[in-house]
């Protein structure tokens, strides 16, 4: 199973948005993430980046 972490505009520790997610989806203007005990973060903001083979991705919320 691969588990991501999601930053808010760039990859630093302190700009981490969620850990250990499952699952992303774009709905409208929003980003929904949900983690492996499947809770869920709703971002209005756009999905920037994926790398999946480093178990991350970039999400930039509207201000």
């Amino acid at each position: 199973m691969c588990l991501s972490t999601v930053y808010e505009n760039t990859e630093d520790s302190e700009n981490i948005l969620m850990s250990n997610v499952t699952r992303i989806e774009v709905k409208d203007n929003l980003v929904v993430l949900t983690d492996l005990m499947e809770r869920k973060l709703e971002i209005d903001g756009t999905l920037l980046f994926v790398d999946l083979l480093q178990n991350k991705a970039i999400v930039k919320e509207r201000a």
